[in-house]
């Protein structure tokens, strides 16, 4: 059996969020004030969901929070995901996002333990400004040494994902292009999206995919590069071949018509979209006694309904239920 929804999108990645704790107070994420709303759940217990997906046709896996590197038992969690095998028989694609800042010693038993790939949240590439952002002193220091050891353990593509706001971070986007070149790493702009604690989002604070290549091919010229449908970022290169660009933009460029993901937050509630305003309780049913074909019906019948798109900027748009760091990147 493939999961698909009502609109014929086959569903094959999913992000499982393992707690809402973090040790970082991004000013563009969360107020400082606000902690976790959720108990985390016992990793057994995220695994049974998880299998569950996995029988549906689920073939990526991304681990996510918070900050997922917080849990204890991380690594054998990861473990068990490996030992997991598609409905195809193929070993699942596993990936983590995290801030880094623990990464330093975890990014070797993350690999040995089955994890393919590793995301990075750097919303700066100068140590004062990312530490306004975080709110952490030296956790610039802390992050580079994460990304890399992660690249020593051979967890690659090693992708950096920065959040870029209006008059906060664009200043930022050529030193980026640079450090991609210099780290070898892939570097991900995404557009500012409505989901932060604070609720401040406006359009006018977004800098959009054409703002971002204009200010990078002032530095060099780019090439862009296939991808495949479902991904999520548009891809580039520079002329001469050297650093890796991708633009995540659901504000200007919209991608929900190929979208193939479905989100796990940590207290157990299946999320269709990441702006749904609707959660629907997969761990009710796991403390109510279902047996796993109750739970695969539940599944099948939720994804169906998986709406068609988050439509944001459109007169009737309505906010998330839950703010990012509670949802799971």
């Amino acid at each position: 059996m493939r999961l698909r929804d009502q609109h014929g999108r086959t569903i094959t990645d999913l992000r499982i969020s393992v707690t809402d704790r973090c040790n970082y107070k991004c000013v563009y994420c969360r107020t400082g004030n606000e902690g976790a709303l959720f108990a985390d759940l016992p990793m057994s217990e995220y695994l049974r969901m998880a299998r569950v997906f996995v029988s549906l046709g689920i073939t990526k896996i991304r681990i996510t929070g918070g900050e997922p590197l917080l849990r204890r038992g991380l690594v054998d969690f990861v473990r068990e995901l490996g030992s997991m095998r598609s409905a195809d028989g193929d070993p699942l694609d596993l990936a983590i996002t995290t801030n880094g800042h623990l990464l330093a010693d975890m990014a070797q038993p993350l690999k040995d333990a089955g994890l393919n790939r590793v995301t990075v949240s750097v919303d700066a590439v100068t140590p004062e400004k990312f530490a306004r952002i975080t709110r952490v002193p030296r956790s610039y220091e802390a992050v580079m040494s994460g990304l890399r050891a992660a690249k020593a353990a051979g967890l690659d593509p090693i992708k950096v994902n920065c959040v870029l706001l209006r008059g906060f971070n664009d200043d930022q986007i050529v030193e980026f292009g640079k450090f991609a070149r210099d780290e070898d790493v892939v570097v991900r702009f995404i557009e500012f999206m409505p989901l932060e604690e604070d609720r401040v989002w406006t359009p006018q604070i977004v800098v959009t995919l054409r703002e971002i290549l204009e200010k990078l091919s002032s530095f060099m010229p780019l090439i862009e590069i296939d991808r495949e449908p479902s991904e999520t970022a548009r891809r580039f290169v520079f002329e001469d071949g050297r650093g890796e660009i991708g633009i995540v933009a659901p504000v200007s460029e919209p991608f929900c018509g190929h979208c193939s993901r479905v989100r796990l937050t940590c207290d157990g509630k299946i999320r269709t979209c990441l702006f749904s305003v609707v959660e629907h309780d997969l761990h009710g049913l796991i403390r109510a006694g279902a047996s796993d074909d109750g739970l695969r019906d539940f599944i099948v019948e939720t994804v169906n309904h998986k709406e068609e798109g988050h439509r944001i900027g459109e007169p009737d748009f309505l906010p998330a239920s839950r703010t990012m760091v509670h949802i799971g990147g």
